[in-house]
């Protein structure tokens, strides 16, 4: 029983913690590609990595905010950026390797989120949208800051991917799938739609009314 209770826990927090690392990553590639200083790539890997689940929070009215309470986080990202600058010339591929790790937290804070809203007794549609809100925001504000226009919004298979995770996770819920397995599939099925969506180009279409 004990195990049961906790093991859930942990996996969540190894996740936020695979997230945290990943956006920590794809921050400090775009704010050292941008020419920043070391504390602007720190800037924007904390905005990057911390800046959903912090939204998140203040809408849920979940107080102390998570990083206050646990400077893991801080420590974490603080770590991963330094390390990232001094091997950033190892990175040739910029723009595959900033995706790769995008995606990688987008699939990971989407399951957080999405399960955080959960646990406090949402409804199934708010707790996608927590989802959502913990995968994307992070990013938009980091590409804001690196005057980018974030990815979200140029029709790229992103918040549909994170949707779609959600959306799965509930119908594996009705039909029994434990929460654990669960997880994992979910986390699985949104990282697989984002790559799938970057390797054959699938973009949303835009709605355009002619005058």
């Amino acid at each position: 029983m004990v195990n049961d209770l906790i093991f859930p826990d942990i996996l969540l927090y190894l996740l936020d913690m695979v997230g945290i690392i990943a956006c920590a990553i794809a921050g400090t590639l775009l704010a050292q590609h941008k020419g920043f200083d070391i504390a602007g790539c720190i800037l924007v890997s904390m905005v990057n990595a911390i800046g959903g689940g912090t939204l998140r929070d203040m809408a849920l009215d979940r107080h102390p905010l998570f990083w206050m309470t646990d400077l893991n986080y801080v420590i974490v990202i603080t770590v991963t950026s330094l390390i990232l600058q001094i091997f950033f010339h190892l990175y040739h591929k910029i723009d595959n390797a900033l995706k790769l790790f995008d995606a990688i937290g987008l699939a990971a804070f989407s399951v957080i989120g999405f399960k955080v809203a959960l646990t406090q007794g949402m409804s199934p549609l708010i707790a996608i949208m927590m989802g959502v809100w913990t995968a994307i925001i992070g990013g938009m504000l980091r590409d804001i800051i690196c005057n980018e226009i974030p990815l979200v919004l140029q029709r790229e298979i992103y918040i549909t991917a994170s949707i779609a995770g959600s959306v799965t996770y509930l119908c594996l819920q009705y039909v029994g799938v434990s929460a654990g397995i669960n997880e994992f599939i979910m986390l699985f099925v949104i990282f697989a739609v984002r790559m799938l969506a970057l390797r054959f180009d699938w973009h949303l279409p835009s709605i355009r009314l002619v005058a």
